[in-house]
């Protein structure tokens, strides 16, 4: 088999090899799996920096789910570049490094990436194959369906996850869900004129038992950043519910662990009906509809979100200092239920 695609087939990968050549001791590089695509074995690659105390916090950042998605990779990657950068001159980088962990795996779902699939090269939507099903109303295919991987959304076969939902599923036990507080953020594209920040649940809609602390982040963030007002944060059930999200499995899971460990999920939905509104040339392009075309928009996209990684880096860090307790996290649980839930 060859090593690697060229830098046409799969850029991405170039890039992320290229940072990990230019930076081998800022972070730790670990191989988690091979997928083997076409003469190819492509490699699923989880990087970390940071503290590797086990009692303080861990955030993490995820993309590929979705391979025709390419923009949240190439987000990602950027952002890993800024922060690689940062370690050699940064002293404040530096000193929050000794009091947090920072773990990605930017690209998640290689063979997608490589085929300009939405699908994994078995044909299976990564986000609808972990053994969860909705319970309330769902459009199929769109939640998903397992009648056939000709289809869009096939989730796969009867309770058996992909190589690769099993890869970060695994990775996220093992990393994220033993620190006292983690965080995850997952990124997308594809829906709406708007980004959005999406938490569970995608399953039904029935409130999470961390609402308050969702309310709280959202809070945090917007007195932190009054301008930067182009985020719509809310639950996934809000705009529809799907069967077999890995971010509810996991959710549920560790909520089901009762280890008294707080994780919070969420998902970055890049509106990329914005950039086709705007050129809608892209709409005879086979990965226009998710990603921004044009060199300036993409470049715009690349530093959008710095600013939100760069909080949630510090909001987990300092994660003690605004998680509500007591009377104040019912207040924010009734704020929560009033805005989204009535």
């Amino acid at each position: 088999m060859s090593v690697l695609p060229s830098v046409s087939q799969f850029p991405e990968l170039h890039q992320l090899h290229q940072l990990m050549n230019q930076y081998p001791n800022q972070a730790k590089y670990h191989l988690l799996t091979h997928i083997d695509v076409k003469q190819f074995k492509l490699p699923i690659w989880s990087i970390s920096l940071g503290s590797e105390d086990p009692t303080h916090p861990i955030i993490g950042f995820f993309g590929g789910v979705h391979g025709m998605e390419r923009i949240g990779s190439q987000v990602l990657l950027a952002w890993l570049q800024n922060l690689l950068s940062r370690t050699t001159w940064d002293i404040s980088l530096q000193h929050l490094l000794t009091q947090v962990k920072i773990v990605f795996i930017p690209l998640l779902n290689v063979g997608g990436l490589l085929n300009n699939t939405r699908s994994n090269p078995n044909g299976v939507d990564l986000m609808r194959n972990a053994p969860i099903d909705a319970q309330d109303k769902t459009l199929w295919p769109l939640a998903g369906q397992r009648l056939s991987k000709r289809l869009p959304w096939y989730r796969g076969k009867q309770q058996q996850m992909e190589l690769e939902s099993q890869t970060l599923v695994n990775f996220v036990k093992q990393e994220l869900l033993n620190r006292p507080f983690a965080l995850a953020i997952d990124c997308h594209s594809g829906f709406g004129l708007r980004d959005r920040i999406w938490f569970p649940y995608a399953a039904h809609k029935q409130p999470p038992y961390h609402l308050a602390e969702a309310v709280a982040l959202r809070e945090i963030f917007n007195q932190s950043y009054p301008h930067h007002d182009f985020y719509i944060m809310e639950p996934q059930s809000l705009n529809y519910t799907t069967h077999g999200d890995l971010w509810d499995y996991l959710y549920d899971y560790q909520l089901n662990n009762q280890n008294n460990h707080l994780f919070m999920s969420f998902t970055l939905e890049m509106g990329s009906w914005l950039w086709v509104k705007k050129n809608p040339q892209q709409l005879f392009n086979k990965t226009g509809l998710f990603n921004p075309i044009l060199p300036h928009r993409l470049t715009r996209v690349l530093r959008r979100h710095l600013s939100l990684f760069d909080f949630l880096l510090k909001a987990t860090a300092s994660y003690q200092q605004w998680i509500p307790h007591n009377h104040h996290r019912l207040h924010l649980t009734n704020i929560g239920i009033e805005r989204w839930y009535t």
